[in-house]
C-alpha cells in the first residue's frame, strides 16, 4: 500500500499515540494533533521527516483550518482523520451538575471535532478518504455520573452517520475501543466513586487490578487499520473494536 497522510488528534498518548506508532511503522505519514507539546517532539525525534505535528488545545475551534492547513503544508495532501480526543469530566450526577461544564465538554467532545473534520472533507473528498471517530459504550447505555461524556459521544457517533450520508466519497466509522489501560481509567479509578454507582465504581477497580485493561495497541491498530483502508460496508456504523465484522482489522 502505497504512504497516506493521516491527522491524529489526542496522539500524545495513549489509544492516539498507539495508532500514531501504528501508522508511523506502516510508512505513513503522519499529523499529530494534542496539547502535549514535549510528547509529540519526542514522537517526531524518532520517525523523522514522517512525522509533523501541531501542539493545541482542540476545545478552540479556530484551530481546526490552522490544524487541515498545517498537514497540507507538511504533506500535500489528507487521506484520513482519526478523532480520537475527548474529556470524561465532569463525573457527577445531572442533579449535582454544573451546566458550564457540560458545555466545555461538548465544546471538546463534539463541537471541536465537527470543525476539525468539516475543515477536512474537501480534502477528504479529493482522497476518497476516511474519517474514524473514537466513541463508546457508555454512548449507548447510560452509567451513573457519565451524563455528559455519554451523551456528547452519542452526538459524535450520530455525527459520523450522518457524515456518511452527506459525503459518498469519504468512508466514516465510529469505534468503541473497551476498556483501555489509559489516563482516563486513571481518572475513573480516582474520581469517580462519588457520582458512579457502587458497583459500577468497584467493576472499573477490579477490571484494573486483575490486568484486564486492554493494551492501547489492540484496539489502537484495529483503528490504524481502519482509517488506512475502511471498506463501504462499515460507512456509517458503529462498531466495537473487537466485532466480528471487524475482522479483517483485527491482529491474527
Amino acid at each position: 500500500m502505497s504512504s497516506k497522510v493521516f491527522i491524529i488528534t489526542g496522539a500524545s498518548r495513549g489509544l492516539g499515540l498507539a495508532v500514531a506508532q501504528y501508522l508511523a511503522q506502516a510508512s505513513h505519514r503522519v499529523f499529530l494533533v494534542a496539547r502535549t507539546e514535549k510528547d509529540l517532539q519526542a514522537f517526531k525525534a524518532q520517525h523523522g521527516s514522517s512525522v509533523e505535528y501541531l501542539a493545541v488545545d482542540l476545545a478552540d475551534w479556530k484551530v481546526a483550518p490552522r490544524i487541515i492547513e498545517s498537514a497540507l503544508q507538511a504533506f500535500g495532501r489528507v487521506d484520513g482523520v482519526v478523532v480520537n480526543h475527548g474529556v470524561l469530566a465532569p463525573i457527577t450526577r445531572i442533579s449535582e451538575s454544573n451546566v458550564e461544564e457540560w458545555r466545555k465538554a461538548y465544546d471538546i467532545n463534539v463541537l471541536s471535532a465537527l470543525a476539525l473534520v468539516k475543515e477536512a472533507i474537501p480534502e477528504l473528498r479529493k482522497s476518497n478518504g476516511r474519517v474514524v471517530f473514537i466513541s463508546t459504550g457508555a454512548a449507548f447505555g447510560a452509567y451513573s455520573g457519565w451524563g455528559s461524556y455519554g451523551t456528547s459521544k452519542a452526538s459524535l457517533t450520530h455525527l459520523s452517520a450522518h457524515l456518511a450520508l452527506e459525503e459518498p466519497a469519504i468512508t466514516s466509522v465510529a469505534i468503541s475501543p473497551g476498556k483501555v489501560d489509559t489516563d482516563m481509567q486513571k481518572q475513573i479509578r480516582e474520581g469517580g466513586k462519588e457520582a458512579m454507582t457502587p458497583d459500577l465504581h468497584a467493576h472499573f477497580v477490579d477490571e484494573h487490578k486483575s490486568g484486564r485493561l486492554l493494551d492501547p495497541k489492540k484496539p489502537g491498530n484495529v483503528i490504524a487499520r481502519l482509517v488506512e483502508g475502511a471498506t463501504k460496508d462499515v460507512n456509517g456504523k458503529h462498531f466495537r473494536w473487537n466485532a466480528p465484522e471487524l475482522a479483517n482489522f483485527q491482529d491474527v
